[in-house]
């Protein structure tokens, strides 16, 4: 496809600047503790650019993804809403969004279609605010799983994209915002599925999708990396671990203990724990291909997968592993022992394993902030992209 410049897509050319992309993973009300570590990184951010307070994370990242709760966070930071706002949003709005009882009362009461719809059509505009719209700040990806064809669907705001092109009938620019990210949150069990008509005269191009996070890409870091790189998509940015950073952000590692013992026990937690092993998938992949700069230990065998010298000191960063990105992984380990080592042993990791604990978003938050403070060091994670 032959691509159209205009001034709102020039910046996204392939050119000598290197390129920042922000993945985040799917994991419902626990999206407040993603929010915390990204309040510490554009906080620091802002302080190491030298940045006024108007700074957001959408004036430093090129790419931003996310799936189920990160989509409604990648989203919002695409357009150029701070960290603290989007925080707010969660705070009041968190119950009628995840808290399963009221979503489920409100069906029974009301016509409405759902609370969460509700909110994002409040927040991403009705039906004027497509992926076309120049308010974009970055590049946004929103991972849906569509049920028709039954397999993930990708959509970005990409201008080159194969199915992004204006010629189409069923282009995807065209459907609007809010649909989308309400389209990556429709957690089956939750919400009924969001039912989307790509071509107006077409309807055999009328779709069913679910949650994102049922995909293998819950965390879509290694997927942004593939649509920003591949000729397929258009863009082919530069690889290299100076010329591309991928920072990934999760919901907390939540895996569920002796999840298996019965029928019931079962039917509630494999999905969750379903989540986690593609979670920790992806993230190896984004290890194997990038070059680590920091994350949690994978396991005993792997270990953090950063590059080490024979003689097993830590590589420095000035010497070229040569992997195709620089990576990093933020995320909280929500065990009853992790948190019992970071100080928040009055925590119950039952309280917060759980994507639709509303009444204890508090303790979510409190889990995102120590561990931003404790994980997140731009100075020396993103050193070679601080220009």
């Amino acid at each position: 496809m032959k691509k159209q410049i205009t001034p709102n897509n020039e910046r996204f050319l392939t050119n000598d600047k290197p390129r920042k992309i922000l993945a985040l993973d799917g994991g419902g009300i626990r999206g407040v503790l993603t929010l915390e570590i990204l309040f510490e990184i554009e906080k620091q951010l802002q302080k190491e650019l030298g940045k006024g307070e108007d700074f957001c994370l959408g004036d430093y990242f090129d790419y931003i993804g996310g799936t189920s709760t990160g989509a409604i966070i990648a989203a919002g930071l695409s357009l150029g809403m701070k960290v603290e706002t989007l925080l707010d949003f969660y705070q009041k709005k968190g119950k009628a969004m995840f808290d399963k009882t009221f979503i489920m009362n409100q069906f029974w009461h009301s016509y409405n279609k759902s609370p969460l719809e509700k909110e994002l059509r409040k927040t991403f505009g009705g039906g004027d605010i497509d992926l076309e719209s120049e308010r974009f700040k970055t590049l946004l990806l929103i991972v849906t799983m569509n049920l028709t064809t039954d397999s993930p669907w990708p959509i970005s705001n990409n201008p080159w994209a194969k199915y992004n092109a204006r010629n189409r009938q069923d282009c995807n620019l065209k459907i609007p915002l809010y649909k989308l990210v309400r389209a990556s949150t429709a957690a089956p069990t939750f919400f009924p599925p969001e039912i989307l008509q790509w071509d107006p005269d077409d309807p055999n191009k009328t779709f069913i999708f679910v949650d994102g996070g049922v995909t293998p890409y819950n965390n879509p870091a290694f997927l942004l990396y593939r649509m920003a790189t591949q000729k397929a998509y258009g863009l082919e940015w530069k690889t290299g671990e100076k010329e591309l950073l991928i920072v990934s952000v999760g919901t907390g590692s939540a895996v569920t203990p002796k999840a298996y013992d019965n029928l019931i026990s079962t039917a509630k937690t494999i999905p969750n724990n379903l989540m986690y092993a593609m979670q920790v998938d992806q993230d190896i992949n984004c290890r194997t291909v990038g070059r680590c700069v920091y994350g949690a230990k994978i396991d005993r065998e792997l270990d953090e997968m950063i590059p080490m010298k024979e003689d097993g000191t830590l590589e420095k960063m000035e010497n070229d592993a040569g992997r195709h990105f620089s990576y990093v992984r933020y995320n909280a380990d929500l065990s009853q022992e992790a948190l019992n080592e970071i100080g928040l042993k009055y925590i119950n990791s039952e309280h917060v394993r759980k994507m639709d604990s509303t009444k204890h978003i508090k303790k979510l938050r409190e889990v995102g902030t120590v561990t931003g403070k404790n994980q997140v060091k731009v100075k020396e994670h993103f050193r070679f992209f601080l220009k």
